[in-house]
C-alpha cells in the first residue's frame, strides 16, 4: 500500500465526518424514499405494494459493482474515485427528480447507485488504512452516529416534500449534501493507492448474472406476472450462473471476490450472518411505512412522524454498543440480540385492523434499539481480523454482502407479502392481516437465523472488541 500524500492531524480529524457525510447521504435517499413510494405510485399509476423495484435497483447495482469500487480506488486512488462518487450520485438525484416513468425513474436509480456503489466502501477503505485496529471500532462506531441522522429526518422529511411540494424534492434535497461532501474531499480524504491486477471481468458477468437473476425470481414472484414453471427456470439459471462462479473463482488467481477470504471465521461468520439475518429483519423499513399508509391509511407526513422515535432509538443504541460487545463478546450479543429481534418482529403480527399509535410507537423503538446493535455487532465482527493483505477485499465483501442482503431483505419481504395477499382465506382481503402473517413470518425467519451465530468462539473478534 502506498499514498500519494502523508496523511496529517487535519485528514484524521474530518476523515470521520467525511464518512459520516457519505453515509447520511445513502441513508437519506434510502429512507426518504420509504414513505414516498405511496405518493410516487399514485403519479406513476401503480400499486403501492408494487414499487419495491424503485429500491431494489437501486441496492442491487451497488451491490454487484462495489468489488469495481475496490479495485479502482487501489488502482486510481482513494480521493479520486470518491470524488467521482458523490458527483455520479448527484447527478443521479438530478435525473431521479425529473423522471416521468417508472422505467425512467428505475434507470435515473441505476445512475445513482454507479455512484453508491463507491461511495461509502472507499471512504471506509480510507477509514481502515488511516487508523489504527486498536482505533477501528470507536471510529467506525463514530461514522455511523452522525449517518443515522438520514433515518431520523429521512421519513418525516420525505412526507412533508411529497405532500407540500412534490415527490421531486425527495431527491433534490441530495443535491447540497453532494456540494458539501465535494468540498470535504479537498482536505479530509488520503489519496492511498494499492498495486492492482487485472480486473476479473468473467467473474463479474457470472456473479452479477446469478444474483441478479435471483433477485428478479424473487420480485416477479411477489408481483405474480410470471407463472411457476418459468420460475424454476430462472432459479436454475441463477444456481448454475453462480456455481460457475464459483468454480472460476477457485481457479483464478485474482478474482472479483476472493473465495479464501471465507477461511478467515469472524468475516466468514460477519458475512453469512448478514445475509441470512437481514432475510428477516431487512424488509421492516420497507414494510412499516406501506403498512402505516396503506393499511392504517395514515398521511405520508403522519408516517414519517412515526417512524422518528425509531430512528432515535437506532442512534441512542450507537453508544450502547461498543460497552455491550465489550462486556458479552460477540458470540452471547449475536445470538441474545438475533433472538429478541425475532420476538420483536413477531410482535408485529398481533396488530389490530384499528391498532392504536401506542401500541405500534413501543414497538418501533425498541425494534430500532436492537437492530442498530445487530448491525454494529455483524459488521465490526466481519472486520475484524482483516489485515493490511486482506483489508481492501474483506471491505467490500461485506459492502457487497451489505447491500446484497438489503435487496434480498425488501424482495423477501415484498415476496411473503404478496403470497399472504393472496391467500384470501387467511387474510379475507384485509390488507393489514396480510401485514401481519408477514411480519410473523419474517420473525421466525429471523429467530431461526441465529444459529449461525452459535458457531462463534468465545475469543472471535477480541482485537475489535477490546476483550482479554
Amino acid at each position: 500500500m502506498n499514498s500519494t500524500n502523508n496523511i496529517d492531524e487535519r485528514m484524521l480529524k474530518y476523515l470521520p465526518w467525511l464518512g459520516a457525510m457519505a453515509i447520511f447521504m445513502q441513508a437519506l435517499d434510502g429512507t426518504i424514499l420509504n414513505t414516498s413510494l405511496p405518493t410516487i405510485a399514485l403519479e406513476l399509476g401503480k400499486s403501492p405494494l408494487e414499487m419495491q423495484s424503485i429500491i431494489v435497483a437501486y441496492t442491487l447495482t451497488v451491490a454487484l459493482l462495489i468489488p469495481l469500487s475496490g479495485w479502482l480506488s487501489d488502482k486510481y486512488g482513494t480521493k479520486k474515485i470518491f470524488q467521482a462518487a458523490i458527483l455520479i450520485f448527484t447527478l443521479g438525484s438530478v435525473f431521479c427528480a425529473f423522471a416521468t416513468t417508472l422505467p425512467v425513474l428505475v434507470i435515473s436509480r441505476i445512475v445513482q447507485a454507479v455512484g453508491g456503489s463507491m461511495m461509502v466502501p472507499v471512504v471506509r477503505l480510507a477509514i481502515l488504512y488511516a487508523y489504527p485496529k486498536k482505533e477501528l471500532l470507536k471510529v467506525i462506531n463514530f461514522i455511523t452516529i452522525p449517518g443515522l441522522i438520514g433515518p431520523l429526518l429521512g421519513p418525516s422529511l420525505g412526507g412533508v416534500l411529497v405532500e407540500t411540494l412534490s415527490w421531486h424534492w425527495i431527491f433534490l434535497v441530495n443535491i447540497p449534501f453532494g456540494i458539501i461532501a465535494l468540498w470535504m474531499t479537498t482536505f479530509a480524504i488520503p489519496d492511498y493507492k494499492h498495486p492492482v491486477f487485472k480486473f476479473d471481468i468473467k467473474g463479474l458477468i457470472l456473479f452479477s448474472g446469478g444474483i441478479t437473476v435471483l433477485t428478479l425470481v424473487m420480485e416477479l414472484s411477489s408481483s405474480r406476472v410470471i407463472n411457476s414453471t418459468t420460475i424454476i427456470l430462472l432459479l436454475i439459471v441463477s444456481v448454475f450462473l453462480i456455481f460457475l462462479y464459483i468454480y472460476h473463482a477457485k481457479r483464478k488467481q485474482h478474482p472479483l471476490i476472493d473465495l479464501n477470504l471465507f477461511k478467515i471465521r469472524t468475516l466468514k461468520i460477519g458475512i453469512i450472518g448478514n445475509l441470512i439475518t437481514r432475510l428477516g429483519i431487512g424488509g421492516m423499513p420497507f414494510l412499516i411505512p406501506l403498512l402505516l399508509q396503506v393499511g392504517y391509511g395514515y398521511s405520508a407526513t403522519v408516517a414519517g412522524l412515526i417512524m422518528i422515535p425509531s430512528a432515535a432509538s437506532n442512534i441512542f443504541a450507537k453508544s450502547f454498543a461498543v460497552p455491550i460487545v465489550n462486556k458479552f463478546g460477540y458470540r452471547d450479543t449475536l445470538i441474545g440480540n438475533t433472538l429478541i429481534l425475532g420476538v420483536l418482529i413477531c410482535l408485529f403480527y398481533f396488530l389490530k385492523s384499528e391498532a392504536p399509535i401506542y401500541y405500534i410507537l413501543p414497538l418501533l423503538v425498541v425494534h430500532g434499539f436492537f437492530s442498530s446493535i445487530q448491525f454494529t455487532a455483524m459488521n465490526t465482527l466481519s472486520l475484524a481480523d482483516l489485515d493490511d493483505k486482506t483489508s481492501s477485499e474483506g471491505n467490500s465483501l461485506l459492502a457487497v454482502t451489505q447491500q446484497l442482503s438489503l435487496t434480498f431483505g425488501i424482495s423477501m419481504a415484498a415476496l411473503i407479502l404478496g403470497i399472504f395477499r393472496e391467500a384470501t382465506a387467511l387474510t379475507r382481503g384485509v390488507e393489514v392481516q396480510a401485514f401481519r402473517y408477514s411480519f410473523l413470518a419474517l420473525g421466525f425467519l429471523t429467530i431461526l437465523s441465529t444459529y449461525i451465530f452459535f458457531q462463534l468462539r468465545e475469543s472471535d473478534g477480541q482485537a475489535m472488541a477490546g476483550r482479554k
